[in-house]
């Protein structure tokens, strides 16, 4: 997770819950992709991530936003939160490239939406890219790419889901 973040982030007064990232097949699994073609996906033989990458990833959100300090409260469902809002998000590239030869780049790409509840709006959208070439083609230069470029992915979108949900109105509470 992401621990370091600018002091001068606005603070969040809602709750908000982080739901599992959605994923194709090929990317939810425990098992490390990589595309050598750019039709099919392989993955790195006797290498797993620690939990299938949307769980992992999911995790990750809730840390980076806990760490940044600037959020009232922030969870999975599981926890019970009564959430103002939800980021819902989608994995949709998180694969070694090595379609070119030579060293593989690593790509991490996710698109969030904040959704106010509990009419379910989506107040904003935004798609998180990085592209982080591998210091070399062994397994561990390719971790550290994985590593560096969730890294700028979630660093951005922590910043983007503080400032969307500091200018949004406050939440407001349930009618009786």
């Amino acid at each position: 997770p992401k621990s370091t973040f600018d002091a001068s982030l606005p603070k969040v007064s809602g709750q908000l819950i982080v739901q599992e990232p959605t994923a194709s097949s090929g990317l939810d699994t425990t098992r490390v992709a990589v595309r050598q073609s750019p039709l099919s996906i392989e993955y790195y033989k006797g290498v797993a991530w620690s939990d299938r990458a949307p769980r992992l990833v999911q995790t990750l959100i809730i840390e980076s936003l806990e760490n940044s300090g600037k959020i009232v409260a922030v969870g999975r469902e599981s926890v019970g939160l009564r959430a103002d809002y939800i980021l819902k998000t989608e994995l949709r590239d998180f694969e070694a490239d090595a379609t070119k030869g030579g060293t593989p780049v690593i790509g991490v790409r996710i698109n969030a939406k904040l959704v106010r509840m509990p009419d379910r709006t989506i107040v904003a959208s935004e798609n998180f890219e990085a592209r982080i070439p591998a210091e070399g083609g062994g397994i561990d230069a390719v971790m550290t790419g994985f590593d560096d470029a969730l890294g700028k992915v979630m660093k951005r979108m922590v910043e983007w889901t503080l400032k969307t949900g500091a200018a949004l109105p406050p939440p407001t509470a349930p009618k009786s």
